[in-house]
């Protein structure tokens, strides 16, 4: 049997595939250029069962996410960079309480207000660091419309398997933009549900430890009754200020993302002609189409130049990046802001070769000249 195909907007592909993961709620706030993923939601979401609410502001609309996710429902919001930026502290809160949520940013000009119909990728630093204290972090990239589809799942996936907000950042090109989509059928993709606790409700510790670094999580408004705080805690939810209690939660909710399985689990990578590139593009995104555009000219003009694309940006893929460094003469990092991931790329490199940027603000993509002329700058 053919599948169904359509020729979908980026954010309607998000909203289709929230649908495809499971996604019971959603929580959000109209604003530019995301705003797509909530109007098809307010339409699918009613269709299976779930509910669909718009807010009176990006705060209360995180707020509604974290809620709904308590009582067990899958829980998605989308917004921009203002939005984020207004949503940080709730964020903070659904880390610390190991809250499972996707939260879509499509990605636009800044600070402040900027640029609403413009594209840009200024917020994959606030990606990883936006809210205060120390934390883990994933946050996915997809660059085409078919894999908006297959990245929003498995955000959906990360969140529930590692009981964390997981952020999925596409920038306002590829959410825009209108391709050919493949549906997956049901069962294709795999899809994730978050572990639920064995043991009797009387027994039931929300972060007990002795499940492993990802403690199950029961749903508000069964029989298991438990504590959520924003403070550090005990095993059992309440509040504790014992220096070894803080300090072993701190780092396992670290550990759980950050460790060598999970990172095997999480990462995710596109490489092209890399295998014998001295001079590697380092692209993601939107802007990735255009250095694989690039690449293509370079060989036809003898460059040996290849394209390394990251999908997950956080946790950054470290060890990759670093082989690449080692193997190159310089990596060119393009990006639409005024240099971000090009700081990662240069930390991780530890001076093995040259780094350089191709850095982009006006509100108009990075195109391919711009990039072959950085890779014939530094060659």
């Amino acid at each position: 049997m053919a599948k169904k195909v359509a020729l979908l907007q980026g954010n309607e592909v998000c909203a289709h595939a929230a649908v495809y993961a499971g996604a019971q709620f959603f929580g959000g706030y109209p604003i530019t250029p995301s705003t797509e993923v909530a109007e098809v939601l307010s339409v699918e979401l009613p269709k299976v069962g779930g509910k669909f609410i718009q807010m009176e502001d990006e705060i209360a609309a995180m707020a509604s996410v974290i809620g709904a996710s308590l009582t067990g429902a899958k829980s998605i919001t989308a917004t921009s960079g203002p939005g984020v930026s207004l949503k940080q502290e709730l964020i903070g809160y659904a880390c610390i309480a190991e809250i499972p949520c996707v939260i879509v940013n499509v990605m636009r000009g800044g600070p402040s207000t900027g640029m609403p119909t413009g594209p840009g990728q200024s917020d994959v630093q606030q990606a990883r660091w936006g809210t205060h204290g120390d934390h883990a972090a994933i946050a996915l990239a997809p660059s085409s419309c078919q894999e908006i589809f297959s990245e929003t799942v498995r955000a959906f996936n990360l969140a529930e398997k590692y009981r964390m907000p997981v952020q999925v950042l596409y920038d306002e090109i590829v959410g825009h933009m209108r391709e050919r989509i493949e549906f997956p059928e049901p069962g294709e993709l795999e899809v994730i549900d978050r572990a639920k606790p064995t043991v009797a409700p009387e027994q039931y510790k929300p972060y007990d430890t002795s499940f492993g670094d990802v403690p199950p999580l029961a749903a508000f408004g069964s029989e298991y009754r438990f504590h959520v705080t924003g403070l550090n805690k005990a095993q059992d939810g309440f509040p504790t200020t014992k220096a070894e209690l803080v300090d072993d939660e701190q780092r396992r909710q670290i550990r759980k993302v950050e460790n060598e399985t999970a990172r095997a689990d999480i990462e995710k990578n596109e490489e092209y002609l890399t295998e014998d590139a001295e001079i590697i593009v380092f692209a993601y995104g939107s802007i990735a189409r255009s250095a694989r555009y690039a690449v293509n000219e370079l060989r036809k003009e003898g460059i040996k130049a290849g394209l390394f694309r990251p999908i997950t940006l956080w946790p950054f893929p470290e060890k990759r990046v670093a082989a690449l460094a080692k193997q190159a003469k310089a990596i060119v990092v393009a990006e639409m802001n005024l240099g971000q991931m090009v700081h990662e790329v240069e930390r991780v490199s530890k001076g093995a070769c040259t780094i350089a940027g191709v850095f982009r603000v006006d509100g108009e993509p990075i195109n391919p000249g711009q990039i072959m002329d950085k890779v014939k700058e530094v060659r």
